[in-house]
């Protein structure tokens, strides 16, 4: 072919070429293929005795062209020498492209040049690629042995080369980290350094960073409050211990006001909703650091948050234990640092308030507290020794009363405000409290609860640095609600939040004045981040009802202003605050105290969200000591496995002998009239119906015996009625009437004659009088008055059997629906209900060799033994029947046809005993 032609076809060729070399000195500084230019310069010597390749003499133009080459020969060392002697035998001269006339294979060879090139700055770069490492040691040794190598032959490397080597050379190191089998994989792939994968090496020169990816981020997205460090000292925190510190504030001596001077104390303003300026109680300082501490949070995704949280906190592990949830753990925590005020209270002298002589229970509210667990935790120390009354939001804010796996619910009433079990439960609405107040007040014979809990909060998610103004009105019905329900020396215990407002600091006040002593407390059960703290107050003065009605008042007004741009900003001037300067103080140093460890916590979580790998050692340990401290079991938290009726009969017995159980009562008749001649010995009570055994398993899972054999649970049907589990009753199943003609209303009822185990509690060796008290405790524990469609439980009455004459003067005569306009006899109980008796139980009390008499002399009861002849005023233990003396020894005397009880009744049978005979028998023997 001509010349001109085949300089013609190499243009393009030779615009590719300088592309190319364009682009690879763009990348000598690509961290994946470096090498030095000794390395370079060791191959172009070393291949100048290779065979396969003849270099013939031209001319000037073709020497500097030749020169031109020779800068690129080096591109070929990467080819082994298989390679070589193969691209040898077809003619193949380094420079030239292969064909048979020069001209033309130098035209074709312009392309390869660039290929040249390229492989050439590749091989270079590979010798300190971390996927091709060496050292320059083994660099020299590969290009000694390839003297001896055929194929190609290295003329000298340029400067410019060499420059963009040394250049190449200075991020070598950033691949040093990855071993040698990802280098040859890499190698295999065609990784060469300074350039990418692909067949034009378009593919990524550097290396991809780890992801910076954090939870459910956007990608890419940086937040500003995590870029640099908070500057605050969190690791001088106190060390972690199970030990706390109590500091009540002073005591008070100034005098409730009157309603009068309440009255002109509320301000009321324009609307506030900053915080940034409330430093009348707290430091400036303190409080705008307390402030950007929390907004640096803002941004961060929840479960990120959450997770440097549990980490950070060395009592996160506390949790729930065993009960319903974290609340139950921080009230047992208060509950021990404050002596156990709450589970076992006590008045100013020190004496429990509960009268457990008089079978008194603890009485308790709970507010604003679902799902429950402040209610789990005491009815877990108190079982059905205590009663729970709640009031909290229906909806998913409900208790959740099936979910208490470590205490009996059935102990507990939830009540909703006006409408009973059908209203809201909100708090704000003044009828509600008021509603509240007067169930609390019939439920407790008019006497309030022994103490009050309240846990209100809401979500402010996107608003928590002003959350205290937010809840200002949920406090202060709190507040409300415990100064409307408590007894004369009741104690309260209610979640705070910051308080660095008047109207908040002026609320803690006025429980100030109307309690004996207030703290503020933060238990370590409660996460140090956060601004919660407790407000606890121990025995309510008398006279607090003008503080009660003040409160009333600022929370009509808050209701009224609801909607406006104003509000109640103060609930007492803050000059008055400032006067008392003991409270002042006091006020001061808790909120400030209280910042500092926030700010060291949430600076301490922003640390672990930083870095992952921070923990706490002790979680454990704390964890252990602290339930070990507060009297709490280390276990898990289970549901109770359900159980037939038969298996826990039998365990409730525990191996006692149950053919007791069968036995009938002796029927009381002339001839056996004289087993009650030790009239002192015995009890009586008015039956209604066929005795029978009740079994509580848990809720409405309730089963009756009829204590015949073969011993047969039957499940108690059509009946609205939930005992605790592991309850053993002697009952009757008695249809009570209210009312008389066609406006009467029947229902069936649980009459209790008799306890054996109540909730757990075997009582069967205490004394018949004992074992009935206990009942009656036990009763009004688990009774619902809030609950009319429930079937009432009551115990029976009992009576002396030398007062027997009072059950007379109950009986009447009164027409029932059945009857057919015939009157019938009827027993009118203790709460105007009434039923038709069908006898009574005569039960002895007295175990033998004991019995009862009467000292004409003292004027006083006696125990008497009749094989020792030993008199004592005080009850001897032997003498006490346990219950299956008093089920095996009772007799029954039947009022049926003939037996006249009442003076209306006029047919009588001489052959059984009347009321007459009866009574004129224990006259006979008891003449006090």
């Amino acid at each position: 072919m001509m010349k001109r032609r085949g300089e013609a076809a190499s243009e393009p060729l030779k615009r590719i070429k300088k592309q190319h070399r364009e682009e690879a000195r763009s990348d000598e500084e690509s961290p994946l293929l470096t090498t030095n230019s000794s390395q370079s310069d060791s191959h172009s010597d070393s291949e100048d005795h290779r065979p396969g390749f003849s270099m013939p003499v031209v001319s000037q133009n073709a020497s500097a062209t030749d020169d031109a080459k020779q800068s690129d020969a080096n591109k070929f060392t990467m080819y082994n020498s298989a390679s070589q002697k193969l691209m040898a035998k077809m003619g193949f001269r380094e420079g030239e492209g292969l064909a048979m006339m020069k001209r033309r294979g130098e035209a074709a060879s312009e392309p390869l040049k660039r290929i040249k090139k390229q492989h050439r700055e590749e091989a270079s770069s590979d010798e300190e690629s971390p996927l091709l490492t060496t050292n320059s040691s083994q660099s020299d040794s590969h290009s000694d042995s390839e003297d001896r190598r055929p194929g190609f032959s290295m003329p000298v490397v340029s400067q410019n080369a060499s420059a963009t080597d040394d250049a190449k050379q200075s991020d070598a190191n950033k691949f040093t980290m990855y071993n040698s089998v990802s280098q040859k994989l890499m190698a295999k792939m065609g990784f060469r350094e300074g350039e990418g994968l692909g067949k034009f090496g378009q593919g990524r020169k550097e290396i991809i960073e780890a992801s910076t990816q954090r939870g459910r981020r956007g990608l890419g997205l940086t937040l500003q409050g995590f870029q640099g460090e908070l500057n605050v000292d969190w690791q001088d925190q106190i060390e972690p211990s199970a030990v706390e510190e109590l500091k009540w504030f002073p005591e008070c001596s100034t005098e409730i006001p009157d309603a009068d001077e309440l009255r002109g104390w509320m301000a009321v303003g324009p609307r506030k909703l900053r915080i940034e300026d409330e430093t009348e109680f707290c430091t400036e300082d303190l409080l705008h650091s307390l402030l950007r501490c929390k907004t640096v949070f803002d941004d961060l995704e929840g479960e990120e948050m959450r997770r440097a949280r549990t980490r950070s906190n060395p009592y996160e592990t506390i949790r729930g234990a065993f009960f319903l949830n974290r609340a139950a753990m921080k009230m047992a925590n208060m509950d021990h640092v404050f002596d156990g005020m709450f589970t076992n209270p006590k008045d100013s002298q020190g004496k429990p308030q509960t009268r457990e002589r008089e079978g008194e229970l603890l009485y308790f509210g709970d507010v604003c507290a679902g799902p429950g667990g402040f209610s789990e935790y005491i009815l877990w120390r108190r079982r059905w020794h205590a009663k729970g009354f709640g009031m909290t939001l229906k909806g998913p804010c409900d208790f959740k009363l099936e979910d208490f796996y470590a205490a009996p619910s059935e102990l507990f009433e939830p009540y909703y405000g006006e409408g009973g079990v059908d209203g809201d439960g909100d708090i704000t609405r003044p009828e509600n409290i008021s509603a509240f107040r007067n169930f609390i007040m019939e439920s407790t014979e008019r006497r309030g609860l022994h103490f009050l809990m309240a846990d209100g909060g809401f979500s402010v998610e996107g608003q928590e640095n002003i959350q205290e103004i937010l809840s200002k009105q949920l406090l202060l019905c709190q507040f409300l609600t415990a100064m409307s329900v408590l007894r004369t020396g009741g104690h309260f215990v209610c979640k705070t939040f910051d308080l660095f407002t008047p109207f908040s600091v002026g609320l803690v006040y006025l429980l100030y004045l109307c309690f004996d002593r207030v703290s503020l407390f933060k238990p370590i059960t409660s996460r140090p981040a956060n601004s919660e703290r407790y407000i606890v107050c121990r025995g309510l003065k008398p006279g607090s009802d003008p503080v009660r009605e003040y409160m009333f008042t600022v929370n009509l007004k808050l209701n009224h202003l609801r909607n406006s741009e104003s509000d109640v900003n103060e609930v007492m001037p803050i000059e008055l605050i400032k006067g008392d300067t003991e409270f002042y103080n006091h006020m001061i140093n808790s909120n400030e105290s209280h910042c500092v460890v926030q700010i060291k916590a949430l600076a301490k979580i922003h640390a672990y969200v930083l870095d992952t790998t921070l923990s706490e050692a002790r979680q454990a340990d704390i964890r252990k000591e602290c339930l070990k401290l507060w009297g709490i079991p280390d276990k898990a938290r289970v549901t109770h496995v359900s159980s037939d009726p038969n298996s826990k009969f039998y365990e409730l017995m525990k191996g006692s002998d149950i053919e007791l159980l069968n036995s009938k009562p002796t029927p009381l008749s002339s001839n056996t009239l004289d087993k009650v001649h030790h009239v002192l010995d015995y009890r009586c009570i008015v039956g209604g119906g066929e005795q029978l055994f009740l079994l509580g398993l848990g809720k409405s899972q309730i089963y009756t015996w009829d204590g015949k054999h073969p011993l047969r649970w039957r499940k108690l049907e059509n009946f609205k009625l939930e005992l605790p589990r592991e309850t053993l009753l002697s009952v009757e199943i008695v249809q009570e009437l209210k009312g008389e003609g066609k406006a009467q209303r029947r229902i069936n009822a649980v009459h209790v004659l008799d306890a054996l185990v109540l909730n757990g509690t075997d009582v069967r060796v205490q004394h018949f009088n004992q074992r009935i008290q206990m009942a009656e405790k036990f009763v009004r524990a688990v009774s619902k008055p809030s609950r009319p469609d429930m079937n009432p439980i009551r115990v029976k009455e009992v009576y002396r059997l030398e007062e027997m004459d009072k059950i007379f003067v109950r009986l009447e005569m009164k027409v029932t629906k059945s009857s057919g306009g015939v009157p019938r006899l009827s027993y009118t109980g203790r709460d105007d209900r009434h039923f038709l008796p069908n006898g009574l139980y005569i039960i002895k009390t007295i175990n033998d060799p004991w019995t009862m008499a009467y000292s004409k002399n003292t004027k006083r009861k006696f125990f008497f033994n009749k094989m020792t002849k030993q008199s004592t005023y005080d009850l001897p233990a032997n003498s006490v029947a346990p219950f299956h003396v008093c089920h095996t020894e009772r007799l029954f005397w039947a009022w049926e046809d003939g037996v006249r009880v009442h003076d209306s009744q006029t047919r009588v049978d001489p052959e059984k005993l009347s009321k007459d005979n009866v009574l004129s028998f224990i006259h006979q023997h008891y003449q006090p």
